[in-house]
């Protein structure tokens, strides 16, 4: 059995849908203040948002794109976050009439945070929650292979790096992804198809419970030393979080993965071939029993895709499809968060649906 010390995975991850209505809203029952919120277009071809509390509101980021972060104040974006959830304007990223939106939000220090000097390179600002295993790290490139302090006291298992501005690209790098499930030597890229790639994004170095290392690379820290990046890292908490790989089977009769818990939200990714990267969530599916039929991609602004993909139960998750994205012969790494943990600290075991 496993046993967390979180007995509601909702008081610092959960899924919010909303409807648009073009002008401007506040979306609540998140059931926390979130320090990142992602939102994405359920209806619409449009791109992935992201705002976190280190980098401030209107500052947004794309997870389908290279470009660089951009001010959205003018336009309508994410411009409050509230005790329950988030205030919203007319942008189309976030709320167009005509459209449904998924938001993913999570609890991290509770604010900007401040400045970490645990590492050989300060970070301006580190909001990190032990408790959860989640951090965001703001932080200038030095130019010099180094290290940055997380703040979680324990080792992550995933870091997901953007350069929000500055080097001579003006931002416009890919998302540099560290994942345990590829080793300290390769990365995936966030918005891309790419298959892992050997490079020295994270310096060949396995993070500690303090810190994680970046080579001189210009998606962890530009050569020139005058980037700035937004770091989310994730410290694995057993019946909460996971991050791990598995192999595909490649028939419709896939594979089981462990969690722990029953699956909140799932993404998944083909480190052996060039596939997209696939999102799962447990409010999108109306199909009833496990079934998890709605799919969308962090690394393609198209609208959601609905087929008998897999199920989550009460332990994990199984791929009911084949299909390269999340169930070929290929190796997969994935990110999970519980709806409920298996058996909490209260010893209140949790069914399948």
């Amino acid at each position: 059995m496993a046993y967390t010390t979180i007995n509601k995975s909702t008081d610092y991850f959960n899924t919010k849908l909303y409807a648009g209505n073009n002008t401007g809203q506040s979306i609540t029952g998140v059931g926390f203040q979130p320090d990142l919120v992602w939102i994405k277009s359920r209806t619409a071809s449009e791109r992935h948002v992201l705002t976190d509390a280190a980098r401030g509101v209107y500052k947004e980021l794309r997870s389908n794109e290279t470009a660089a972060e951009s001010d959205r104040t003018s336009y309508g974006g994410l411009s409050a976050f509230g005790a329950d959830g988030f205030t919203v304007g007319g942008d189309d990223g976030y709320n167009n009439g005509s459209n449904n939106y998924a938001s993913w939000n999570w609890k991290a220090g509770g604010g900007q945070g401040s400045a970490n000097t645990d590492g050989t390179i300060n970070s301006t600002y580190t909001s990190a929650n032990t408790t959860a295993g989640f951090s965001i790290v703001k932080y200038n490139g030095s130019g010099t292979a180094g290290t940055v302090g997380h703040g979680l006291g324990a080792v992550p298992k995933m870091i997901i790096i953007k350069e929000v501005s500055g080097n001579a690209s003006g931002g416009n790098q890919s998302w540099s992804v560290y994942h345990q499930g590829t080793g300290n030597d390769h990365i995936t890229v966030l918005n891309g198809t790419n298959a892992k790639i050997d490079d020295v994004d994270f310096n060949d170095t396995t993070p500690t419970s303090s810190v994680f290392s970046v080579g001189v690379q210009n998606r962890t820290n530009s050569s020139n030393g005058n980037g700035v990046y937004i770091a989310y890292c994730f410290a694995e908490k057993t019946g909460y979080s996971k991050f791990g790989s598995y192999e595909g089977v490649a028939n419709n009769d896939g594979s089981f993965i462990y969690t722990g818990f029953k699956p909140a939200f799932v993404i998944v990714k083909n480190v052996d071939a060039a596939e997209n990267w696939s999102m799962f969530d447990n409010k999108r599916s109306t199909s009833g029993a496990n079934i998890v039929d709605k799919e969308l991609f962090p690394s393609l602004s198209n609208a959601e895709n609905g087929q008998n993909v897999c199920d989550f139960v009460s332990n994990g998750f199984k791929f009911r499809h084949q299909d390269g994205r999340y169930n070929n012969a290929n190796t997969f790494i994935y990110m999970a968060f519980a709806e409920a943990p298996l058996v909490g600290s209260n010893n209140v075991p949790c069914t399948a649906r």
